[in-house]
């Protein structure tokens, strides 16, 4: 045991002994001194030794407040501010996010991305695990410890989290409350749909293979594998849902098909509205697959704009008339596989080669192939052969040299600009970036920018660059 664990652990001997000494009784069945060790027992030492017993009592204490009454299926949330004077203990100032949900995936992670994308600094994350009873109201009977076993029907697993933010404002606390029961909403509606929406892909690849529409043989075998790739641990599914598409008088229209949403598209969905152009323009385009990314970000597991995949549906005459769409995000091996092994991206990766002229075999090819493997995989879903030829060839040799290459390719449904910025490796700097970053914002008149980064073994560093506009704005 090192000093810090040891320091921890009489600070905690010392906050049972506190706890002991107040005169307000814990819960019926609740055993504080096991309540407490368990609260705090993942936390970092040097998170804690700051703080006095007080002030961890009150902390512990305030959750198992919050903890009393939980109706199944629900989530409590608080966001407060503690004082000594008002609560009897405090946290440094800062305000308190306490969470009582359900244990399942991706709670933490959202929970944290939610406060991050609102501007609020976390300094402390607490999230401790507890098996509980409760009484069928939601009631509760009894807290037992996280390895404790969870078969008998009235008790289940709970996720406790107290989290502190910089101080906010009264008026705030309402907001964040609010964000967060959305935030938490859609954990428990992606969890609880996951094997629906996992099925769901079983059941498209069927749907292909028995009533295949008339499409190339080539392009349905690559998608039914994609399909496939994608239910083996490839695609977080967050969301699924089918449309229709119709043609109105005021333009095309995709309508939600009652009874078919999973996951965050559960909810029912707003009135049906006419397709942007750009979007209109290519609703009816005889292809099997839209990979693409959403206009939105998710509010679960990470913080960025969702992949969405569309599967066509088709008439008995080969029209379009509608769309089974899946969103979620491409899990850390999608990213990480080779593209040799990714259906529809092999053969996009073969196709390029071919068609600049080079054998797959030789320095060229392999420079090529090189490229491809390296290429930002989200562009490489979603950006055509036709696209690709140019800027891949052109990037193998601009590898290789010291000058500066900017290759902008426009989303096909006119919502972002897609920059790939390869600059020499050694004068590639935060400064530099930030640099480069503001003046595609300003020349391609953005209105917000991301970015990511790739140094390899070439003389040349990649950055690329999602230009996006306003709101309800088109490139």
């Amino acid at each position: 045991m090192t000093a810090l664990e040891k320091s921890k652990s009489e600070l905690l001997t010392t906050l049972c002994d506190y706890a002991d000494s107040r005169s307000g009784k814990a819960p019926d069945g609740v055993d504080l001194p096991v309540v407490l060790k368990a609260f705090y027992r993942h936390v970092a030492p040097e998170d804690l030794l700051e703080r006095d017993a007080a002030d961890l009592y009150g902390a512990a204490m305030a959750q198992l407040r919050l903890a009393a009454e939980r109706p199944q299926g629900t989530a409590g949330v608080r966001v407060f501010t503690p004082s000594v004077s008002v609560n009897g203990w405090s946290a440094g100032g800062h305000t308190v996010v306490e969470v009582i949900t359900d244990d399942m995936p991706f709670l933490v992670d959202s929970v944290s991305m939610a406060l991050a994308e609102a501007q609020h600094d976390i300094h402390l994350v607490i999230h401790p695990q507890f098996v509980v009873r409760r009484d069928l109201s939601g009631q509760l009977l009894e807290v037992l410890d996280e390895y404790a076993d969870t078969e008998p029907h009235d008790v289940a697993r709970e996720s406790w989290m107290h989290l502190e933010i910089d101080r906010v404002s009264d008026d705030q606390i309402g907001e964040i409350t609010e964000q967060l029961n959305k935030v938490l909403t859609d954990v428990r509606d992606a969890v609880e749909d996951w094997q629906r929406m996992h099925t769901q892909i079983d059941l498209v690849v069927a749907d292909l293979e028995e009533h295949p529409p008339p499409l190339p043989a080539e392009e349905l075998e690559q998608g039914a594998a994609l399909l496939r790739w994608l239910g083996d641990n490839h695609f977080t599914f967050l969301g699924y849902r089918e449309y229709a598409l119709e043609a109105r008088s005021d333009g095309e229209i995709l309508v939600a098909v009652p009874g078919t949403g999973f996951g965050i598209l559960r909810a029912d969905p707003p009135p049906p509205r006419p397709l942007p152009e750009a979007v209109a323009s290519r609703a009816r385009d005889k292809h099997l697959l839209v990979l693409a990314k959403a206009n939105s970000k998710a509010t679960v597991h990470r913080p960025v704009y969702l992949d969405y995949v569309g599967v066509k549906k088709f008439d008995e005459n080969g029209e379009v008339v509608g769309e089974r769409r899946f969103l979620g995000l491409f899990s850390s091996a999608a990213y990480t596989e080779s593209v040799k092994r990714i259906p529809v991206l092999r053969e996009k990766a073969t196709t390029v080669i071919d068609t600049v002229g080079l054998d797959s075999t030789s320095h060229a090819g392999k420079s090529l192939m090189d490229v491809l493997e390296t290429y930002p995989r989200d562009e490489l879903f979603q950006t055509s052969v036709e696209e690709l030829v140019p800027i891949a060839s052109q990037v193998m040799y601009t590898r290789e040299r010291r000058q500066l290459k900017l290759f902008v390719r426009r989303d096909i449904y006119g919502r972002f600009l897609s920059c790939l910025v390869y600059l020499p490796r050694d004068r590639y700097n935060t400064t530099v970036r930030e640099r480069i970053a503001a003046i595609l914002k300003q020349q391609l008149r953005g209105d917000s920018i991301e970015y990511t980064a790739h140094v390899g073994e070439s003389f040349a560093a990649r950055l690329h660059f999602v230009v996006r506009p306003g709101a309800g704005e088109q490139i």
